[in-house]
């Protein structure tokens, strides 16, 4: 299997990280990277911060702030501030604020800077408050209008 990981649009020079294959642990203190491990389950990451995440699923992190995951379902996150999640079912994510969550079913989020326990829908959006404030914002997505385009902040119908 094969997996990317650049910075600043450039292959990261191995010297930089290591990958253990048999544990399918990558260790960086790298930041800002995409890395894509979507052909992998069950690894585990540990980076800086600002890195954009693909993988499989049951997977573990341990990163710094403002990351993104893209993820299958089961994996345990251990994140700083400012992330954004997508996810599968049965996720655990220990944040601090100011995270965007949308994710399957049985999630839960612990806000270590609160001490507060969320439990999270499935398929509902969420972003997390401020700093040392509990709780909250639903984020309405909007519906999409068949046939209907927006310019400059007018909605337009097409017609064929």
């Amino acid at each position: 299997m094969v997996f990317s990981v650049t910075q600043n649009g450039e292959k990261l020079s191995k010297d930089k990280y290591t990958w253990d294959e048999k544990t399918k642990t990558f260790s960086t203190t790298e930041s800002n990277l995409v890395l894509d491990f979507s052909e992998y389950d069950g690894c585990t990451f540990k980076t800086g911060g600002s890195c954009t995440f693909k993988t499989g699923g049951y997977c573990t992190f341990d990163t710094g702030d403002s990351c993104t995951f893209d993820t299958g379902s089961e994996c345990t996150f251990d994140t700083s501030y400012d992330c954004t999640f997508k996810t599968g079912d049965s996720c655990t994510f220990k944040t601090g604020p100011l995270c965007t969550f949308k994710t399957g079913d049985n999630c839960v989020v612990v806000r270590r800077d609160v001490y507060e326990v969320i439990e999270l829908k499935e398929g509902q959006k969420i972003k997390l408050k401020d700093y040392q404030e509990k709780g909250y914002t639903i984020i309405e997505e909007k519906q999409k209008e068949e046939g209907i385009i927006e310019l400059n902040g007018k909605k337009y119908k097409l017609i064929e």
